[in-house]
């Protein structure tokens, strides 16, 4: 892999988790699910969770978990300072800093979350495009009402 080919890896990899924060915030459930490998997992376990309760496999399973949790929500997630490596010609992994705040309606069982910590992730490349393997996020902080 030359110099050159390895720096448009990354780029591809960083706009991939540009699209998956995009897509999540505008709903836009087709474009989220494209993020994702067809085998992709995902672990989103706060501190002190269950990780059979906040895990999927398979990005459709994914998609409606994220779904079922944000769905009615007002959400805005960013992600900042990416540790991106690319291990091979197809695979590579990531470390985003995350800072994600969300609004439920009214009547929900939480009003707020204001939440940073970090996704680490592996990415594979296929079909030419680079699409997120496995992802796990962890938290640092958490305030909520």
């Amino acid at each position: 892999m030359t110099e050159a080919e390895r720096f448009l890896a990354i780029e591809e990899i960083k706009q991939v988790k540009a699209r998956y924060f995009r897509c999540m915030d505008t709903k836009d459930w087709a474009g989220f699910e494209a993020v994702f490998a067809p085998d992709a997992s995902a672990d989103y376990t706060p501190p002190g969770g269950n990780s059979a309760e906040w895990s999927a496999s398979g990005r459709a399973n994914i998609v409606a978990f994220v779904r079922r949790m944000v769905e009615q929500a007002i959400t805005v997630h960013h992600g900042h300072m990416p540790e991106v490596e690319v291990t091979s010609p197809t695979t590579g992994h990531a470390v985003f800093a995350m800072e994600d705040l969300i609004w439920w309606p009214e009547g929900a069982r939480r009003r707020t979350l204001h939440g940073w910590g970090h996704y680490r992730e592996t990415y594979e490349k296929i079909d030419g495009k680079w699409q997120i393997k496995t992802l796990r996020m962890t938290r640092l902080r958490v305030e909520q009402t």
